[in-house]
């Protein structure tokens, strides 16, 4: 099922931060109907950088690619400010699709670009961000790939500024609207009061972010459609990771961490080893074995 087709159902769609094929697969495997490339996960992992526009374009289409060959689950694309100008995002939304996307998020700030939840954020004009989402729509080559109209504007210029930015999102011609950072159940139900009945909304949770932590059932039940929880899997990892590397450190082996991580086997059957190897026996050469 198509990312628009799953919106038009009653229900919030969770979608989980992936940033490689492996956490794309372990998260369908877990039962998710969408996931979220995260631009900040790419970052993070790819780079070792923080989210502040490093990752690249091509860096992010490579990636959509790699994730695309594993998992046909619905993804949405962090694509950040859209990599420049209206031109610019039209060849982004381009080459996005191609690779895969279901959705693409685009958001007005300006660069360098931060992550929605870091202080010191610069935006675009409003007008301008009116052009790039109408250059998304116009590059797009089918209606079921949606354009995700993120506004920054919260931090940089208050709760009402943001709501005025959102109304032009969404009369440019925005799929789905993403008012970044709300500060307070309060700002949360605003949102969703003023919007819900029009088109989908997102909701970002970030652990430690300005957002209050909450159920994606209970953002469903305030009126929000996707909720993403882009960047959980990279703290997961990091914190997993650390203590992994401290063990082996300290005690020279992996045995005390033992059952705190997958043997051989156990990974091989997460990532479908077998069945790899049972395709492939299928194209042998039938004549290789006589000889």
């Amino acid at each position: 099922m198509s990312l628009k087709a799953r919106l038009s159902r009653d229900g919030v769609v969770v979608a989980p931060g992936v940033y490689d094929p492996l956490t794309a697969l372990i998260a369908t495997d877990a039962g998710f109907e969408a996931m979220y490339l995260s631009g900040a996960a790419v970052a993070y992992t790819r780079l070792g950088r923080s989210d502040i526009g490093l990752a690249t374009m091509t860096e992010m289409v490579e990636t959509i690619h790699l994730v695309r060959d594993r998992v046909d689950t619905p993804m949405i694309v962090d694509a950040d400010n859209g990599h420049g100008n209206a031109l610019n995002v039209q060849r982004t939304v381009r080459m996005y699709e191609r690779a895969g996307a279901s959705a693409l998020q685009i958001e007005d700030q300006s660069l360098p670009k931060r992550c929605g939840h870091l202080a010191g954020k610069k935006l675009v004009t409003p007008g301008e961000m009116v052009g790039k989402i109408k250059a998304a729509v116009d590059a797009r080559a089918s209606e079921e790939t949606l354009i995700v109209a993120r506004t920054d504007a919260i931090a940089v210029e208050g709760f009402g500024p943001a709501i005025e930015r959102a109304e032009r999102y969404v009369e440019a011609g925005a799929d789905i609207l993403f008012v970044e950072a709300p500060r307070s159940e309060n700002e949360l139900s605003e949102v969703t009061s003023r919007f819900a009945s029009r088109l989908p909304l997102l909701a970002n949770m970030v652990e430690g972010g300005a957002t209050p932590m909450k159920n994606a059932d209970d953002l469903g039940a305030l009126g929000f459609k996707v909720v993403i929880f882009p960047g959980g899997i990279v703290r997961a990892v990091a914190r997993a990771a650390g203590d992994y590397y401290r063990s082996l450190f300290d005690n020279r082996t992996n045995a005390p961490f033992k059952d705190r991580m997958f043997d051989f086997d156990q990974l091989n059957a997460v990532i479908g080893t077998p069945e790899l190897l049972a395709l492939g026996e299928r194209y042998e050469d039938p004549e290789k074995g006589e000889k």
